[in-house]
C-alpha cells in the first residue's frame, strides 16, 4: 500500500516579473510555474487547485469569510512501514562479558564489639564499583583515617 504526505500551499496572487514576459496573464502563468516547477524538484506531485472558506476576524466581534486559493501537492513517504523488514541478527560466539571490577580485601581491625562468629581480624571482600570509597572510614582524608584508627585503638593522640 502507498503511503502519501501531502503539501498544501498558497497559490500565486500576483505575478513575477521576467524578461519578456509583458501582460498580467503571462506573469501569473510564470508565478504558477516557477511555484510548481520548484515544488516538482522537491519531489512533489502535484494534484489541485482548490477554493477554500477561511474565517477572519472583521474588527473585534464579527467575522467573514475569505476564500483562499491553494494549490495541492503530494509526495510518496520515503520510510513507508510496510518497507520496513525487521532482521534477527547472528549470535555472536566470541562475543565477551565485560570485565568484573576489582575484588579488594579490606582487614577489619579487632574491636570488642565483635561478635563470636567473626573472627578476630578476618578479612571481608569488598567490590570495588569504581565510584563508592571502599575503606571502612570512607570519604576521610588519609590524615583523618589515621587519627580514626588511633582513637579507635585507645592509644593518646599523636
Amino acid at each position: 500500500m502507498s503511503r502519501y504526505e501531502y503539501r498544501v500551499v498558497p497559490a500565486p496572487a500576483k505575478g513575477l516579473k521576467a524578461k519578456g514576459i509583458r501582460t498580467p496573464e503571462a506573469r501569473f502563468s510564470h508565478a504558477l510555474q516557477s511555484l510548481m516547477n520548484k515544488m516538482g524538484q522537491d519531489g512533489w506531485e502535484y494534484q489541485r487547485a482548490e477554493t477554500l472558506p477561511s474565517t477572519e476576524r472583521s474588527g473585534l466581534a464579527s467575522t467573514t469569510t475569505q476564500w483562499r486559493n491553494v494549490l495541492v501537492f503530494r509526495r510518496l513517504v520515503s520510510a513507508a512501514i510496510d518497507a520496513f523488514q525487521p532482521q534477527v541478527l547472528p549470535v555472536a560466539s566470541t562475543v565477551q562479558s565485560p570485565p568484573s571490577p576489582p575484588v579488594t580485601a579490606v582487614t577489619k581491625p579487632e574491636t570488642p564489639e565483635d561478635d563470636a562468629s567473626q573472627s578476630k581480624g578476618a578479612t571481608q571482600m569488598i567490590r570495588d564499583n569504581g565510584v563508592e570509597d571502599i575503606s571502612e572510614v570512607s570519604g576521610m582524608t588519609n590524615s583523618l583515617q589515621k587519627l580514626a584508627m588511633v582513637r579507635k585503638s585507645g592509644k593518646s593522640d599523636p
